[in-house]
């Protein structure tokens, strides 16, 4: 069977896609680029103007590794998921209506088929750089038990979009074969020294029961711990990215200081330029006025004198007519 890719095929750029495709995207994308992945999506549908797709991308949270291991499944094997589902119903089916011999056949399937798809969900990790740890593995067993037992669970995991493991109901049967019926009433009473046998069998079952309720405490307990290091992830990379945001405003506001700095400079330059010129203008306006009172004055002798010499010439002529 072959696989589809993360997105179902769906082409185009999934940053200003439609929302859903968006969060199909992240939900198979690794958990450790997450994060970036959503904050890159949800910029994008800001820039498009889509507020309300933005805050649907932001709002979505980062799941566990045995989570994404699990929804990477679920849409990497849709054919296999598709059948898996299929023996959910009919396992929860056969225990609504107490099928004894439907139930030990099913049972025996779930058994083999959780195995084999968990060992699907860590080669799949795998090939995408991420190895799962064997509390992990146990964590897709405990979703794959819970999607057989469960219809919400079964819908959730479907989806593709789980955020944490889920855990299966403790009142569906576990992997053990189902009791056989019970002997026909005409059948003869045992004999009274075989009765230690329920006691026995009764301790067996609170022991079972303990050890059951041990692994289900510690699958919480392993999910918890996981949740709580996603919380510090996230809160990890926002303390990164607003450190980066701190450097970059420092930087800029460090340019800004010195753009006012060099301006500032140049101000005093201009001012004391104005100042210079100003002084020298006043200069200028005192030469020329001196200048223009020196043109006066010799303009008021150059007509004197040519006056004068009118006057020489006029008595001149005079005299030679007269002689």
């Amino acid at each position: 069977m072959g696989r589809r890719s993360g997105q179902d095929g769906k082409t185009g750029n999934p940053g200003t896609g439609p929302v859903e495709s968006v969060l199909d995207e992240l939900y198979t994308t690794p958990p450790s680029g997450f994060v970036s992945r959503r904050e890159e999506r949800a910029a994008a549908a800001r820039t498009d103007g889509r507020k309300e797709d933005a805050r649907l991308i932001h709002a979505a949270r980062r799941p566990t590794l045995a989570a994404w291991a699990a929804n990477l499944l679920a849409r990497s094997q849709p054919e296999e998921s598709r059948r898996f589902l299929e023996l959910g119903q009919s396992l929860r089916e056969a225990h609504r209506t107490l099928d004894a011999a439907g139930l030990r056949e099913l049972s025996a399937q779930r058994r083999r088929i959780v195995a084999a798809l968990s060992r699907q969900a860590a080669q799949l990790a795998d090939e995408a750089g991420h190895r799962l740890s064997q509390g992990a593995q146990r964590e897709v067993e405990s979703t794959l038990r819970a999607v057989l037992a469960d219809q919400d669970a079964a819908d959730r995991w479907s989806g593709g979009r789980l955020e944490v493991s889920l855990t299966p109901p403790s009142e569906f049967p576990s992997d053990a074969s189902p009791a056989a019926p019970a002997a026909p009433a005409s059948a003869p009473a045992p004999a009274p020294a075989p009765r230690k046998e329920p006691a026995r069998t009764g301790a067996k079952d609170e022991l079972a029961e303990r050890r059951r309720k041990r692994q289900e405490d510690l699958a919480r307990a392993e999910q918890e711990a996981e949740r709580a290091a996603e919380r510090l992830r996230d809160a990890r990379a926002r303390q990164t990215d607003a450190e980066t945001l701190q450097r970059r405003t420092d930087e800029e506001h460090d340019r800004a200081r010195e753009a006012v700095s060099a301006a500032e400079d140049e101000l005093r330059a201009a001012r004391e330029d104005m100042d210079r010129t100003g002084r020298e203008r006043r200069d200028a306006e005192e030469a020329a006025r001196t200048a223009r009172k020196a043109v006066t004055g010799a303009e008021r002798e150059a007509r004197s004198a040519a006056r004068r010499v009118d006057r020489l010439v006029t008595r001149a002529g005079q005299r030679d007519t007269s002689g």
